[in-house]
């Protein structure tokens, strides 16, 4: 059944592509195939070059909106990057699924294929960042989202790699690079902290611990402030981290497959080519270290929140 809703997704995913295909000037193109059919038509650069480079690492929802909603000030329009972001959640959510399915029908069952991954990657969660960071004793508390921040960012980070994605309207493919979406992992981990702190120490208590006894009052006026805009710099790390080192690889692809249009030199497309493919195997290193990252961080924060004595 599972794989069955996989199968619909990605077709219903790459439907979705092909009737919403990359716009070229003033041409609407209706579909992928009418979009190739007048690109080959356009020149490489219309305007300035930072412009092109601008529209595909961010998301333009300036420029395309598939569906306007707004509620009051709030604009709640269906971009790109909300689309890839349902597309990504979805596959995390059936991946799962389909992982843990032997286990639902026969807890002993051995693991095979999916289910041997998925089995590695929470022994690797738990054991090598969760136990070492938060303690084996709250383990089961917090394994299940530090497990999910890994897997959704670095399903996120991979999917943003896949060629395809470029083919839709409307900007970058990296919701991992988008800063709401950062921000909205963030926050996540900030209240996470504030949680495990009070669940371990009490409401007050957490608040308490975050001064050391016996401090001298003057130091106080010192100290204070400094914890307090403390507990906003970790998520404004953990966001900034992320979404720049998610975005800089675009853009440094872009700009080197941009260096023939802006020299005027067609033969430096074999050394665009050349470098842009060096870079694009490296960013699969990229993609798993900085999910590997905001896991960890996030999971030294909890930690330091419950281990207020240490």
């Amino acid at each position: 059944m599972y794989k069955k809703l996989l199968f619909l997704l990605v077709t219903g995913y790459l439907y979705f592509i092909f009737n919403n295909p990359p716009q070229h000037g003033d041409h609407k193109s209706k579909n992928l195939w009418e979009s190739a059919k007048h690109s080959m038509h356009e020149s490489p650069v219309n305007g300035k070059f930072g412009d092109v480079v601008l529209h595909h690492v961010i998301n333009d929802k300036n420029n395309v909106k598939f569906f306007d909603i707004t509620l009051g000030p709030i604009d709640l329009s269906i971009t790109k990057h909300v689309v890839i972001l349902w597309v990504v959640g979805a596959l995390v959510v059936l991946m799962a699924l389909i992982a843990t399915e032997r286990y639902r029908h026969d807890i002993n069952a051995s693991p095979k294929g999916l289910s041997h991954i998925y089995e590695m990657l929470v022994e690797f969660v738990k054991k090598d960042i969760v136990d070492p960071n938060i303690g084996a004793n709250y383990s089961k508390r917090w394994t299940p989202l530090i497990l999910t921040f890994f897997v959704f960012i670095l399903t996120g980070n991979l999917f943003g790699l896949i060629p395809i994605n470029d083919l839709l309207n409307g900007g970058s493919s990296t919701v991992t690079g988008n800063f709401f979406n950062t921000v909205a992992l963030a926050i996540i981990t900030f209240f996470s902290i504030i949680i495990a702190g009070s669940q371990k120490h009490g409401f007050f208590g957490y608040w308490k611990n975050m001064i050391p006894h016996g401090v001298p009052g003057p130091v106080l006026l010192i100290l204070i402030p400094i914890e307090i805009l403390g507990m906003f710099i970790r998520p404004f790390v953990l966001t900034l981290r992320l979404g720049a080192n998610m975005t800089a690889g675009h853009i440094g692809m872009i700009a080197i497959f941009g260096l023939p249009m802006m020299l005027g030199n067609p033969s430096l497309g074999i050394v665009s080519v050349t470098l842009n493919i060096a870079i694009y195997f490296l960013e699969f290193i990229v993609c798993t270290v900085q999910a590997y990252v905001f896991t960890l961080l996030s999971a030294v924060f909890i930690g330091m929140a419950i281990h207020a004595e240490h």
